[in-house]
C-alpha cells in the first residue's frame, strides 16, 4: 500500500551537510508517521529520528539531537532529514520507514521500509 525511496546520500566531508529525501506513493500518506534508521557496518540498526503525521512532534537519538531535523511536506509525499554538521560516526546506509499507528523508536513498529540510501563521511 506504502511505497518508500530514499535519495540525497552521498559522500560529505566531516562538518558538512546533505539532506536526505524519502519519497512516499500510496493512499493517505499524511496519516503515516515517519521513521528515519541508520545501520552501519558491524552495527545493529539504529534510531536515528521520527515525525508523528500532524508534524507537529518530532524525536531524535541523542547522538544526533541539535544537528539533525526532520520535516515532511504532505503536500508533495515527502519526508526529509536535514543533516548538518555531519561526522565519520554517521556514516550508514539510511532507511526511513512508515506506519499508521504513530511513530515508535524501535524499528520493528514499522511496516514499511525504503531501499536505504548510503551516506559516507570522510574525516
Amino acid at each position: 500500500q506504502v511505497q518508500l525511496v530514499e535519495s540525497g546520500g552521498g559522500l560529505v566531508q566531516a562538518g558538512g551537510s546533505l539532506r536526505l529525501s524519502c519519497a512516499a506513493s500510496g493512499r493517505t500518506f499524511s496519516n503515516y508517521a515517519m521513521g528515519w534508521f541508520r545501520q552501519a557496518p558491524g552495527k545493529e540498526r539504529e534510531f536515528v529520528s521520527a515525525i508523528r503525521w500532524s508534524g507537529d512532534s518530532s524525536y531524535y537519538a541523542d547522538s544526533v539531537k541539535g544537528r539533525f531535523t526532520i520535516s515532511r511536506d504532505n503536500a508533495k509525499n515527502t519526508v526529509y532529514l536535514q543533516m548538518n554538521s555531519l561526522k565519520p560516526e554517521d556514516t550508514a546506509v539510511y532507511y526511513c520507514a512508515a506506519d499508521s499507528r504513530g511513530s515508535s523508536r524501535n524499528a520493528s513498529w514499522y511496516k514499511y521500509w525504503g531501499q536505504g540510501t548510503q551516506v559516507t563521511v570522510s574525516s
